[in-house]
């Protein structure tokens, strides 16, 4: 399975809703939308009125990744929008199979993030608990970053534990995710591709629908053996 989830904080706001209309024409599979308290991460972004409207607004499955300390409380204020996952970064929960259960019960796949410096041991305890892994490629809060190469080698080791599990979860990937970046991730059992600036909402020419077909071209012709 090979899914592309466009990262709506990177779009153009004042044009929010015509680019969801060019992202469904796409058929883009999620928005991923970031969440950003200013405390974990040092910078802002997408509030419950902001992603309710856009959940009213669009049929394209939402794909919430909480930057944020305290995530109980987040998971509490966004639950009602219903996304399809909600990631939260395991180096800010105080208490893990806490919230991952708290996810479960509100009827949302759960997932886990991981920055880029943090070690693979953080989130083995959770594999069987959880739908996703989300491996940040750039550190969390901003975009246009460069890719994390590091990321690649942990990757390795989250597939060595992973091919040990009977229900394995998705492995999403996020930061400067493009054409030079992908067939490496393709190589390690990435599922689940967020299109940002790089590839996505950038200056170079061609539609949304050009983009993304591209992207998926380069998952047909990837050798990943």
């Amino acid at each position: 399975m090979k899914l592309v989830a466009a990262s709506i904080m990177c779009a153009n706001q004042l044009q929010l809703k015509s680019q969801l209309e060019e992202l469904e024409q796409a058929n883009v599979d999620m928005l991923h939308c970031d969440v950003m308290d200013g405390v974990f991460v040092n910078n802002l972004a997408m509030g419950p009125y902001v992603l309710e409207e856009i959940k009213q607004k669009t049929r394209i499955p939402l794909d919430i990744h909480l930057a944020t300390i305290n995530p109980s409380k987040y998971i509490d204020m966004f639950a009602p929008i219903q996304p399809e996952y909600l990631s939260f970064h395991v180096e800010a929960s105080e208490d893990i199979h806490r919230d991952l259960a708290k996810l479960k019960e509100y009827g949302i796949k759960p997932s886990l993030a991981l920055s880029p410096q943090s070690p693979i041991e953080m989130i083995t305890p959770y594999l069987e608990d959880v739908s996703m892994i989300l491996m940040m490629t750039v550190n969390p809060g901003f975009a246009g970053q460069p890719f994390n190469y590091h990321v690649l080698k942990k990757m390795d080791e989250l597939n060595k534990i992973l091919n040990k599990i009977k229900n394995r979860p998705l492995i999403e990937v996020d930061g400067n995710i493009n054409k030079e970046t992908i067939p490496h991730l393709l190589k390690r059992g990435a599922n689940v591709y967020v299109l940002g600036t790089s590839a996505l909402f950038n200056h170079q020419t061609g539609s949304f629908t050009n983009k993304v077909d591209s992207i998926r071209a380069i998952f047909n012709n990837t050798n990943v053996n």
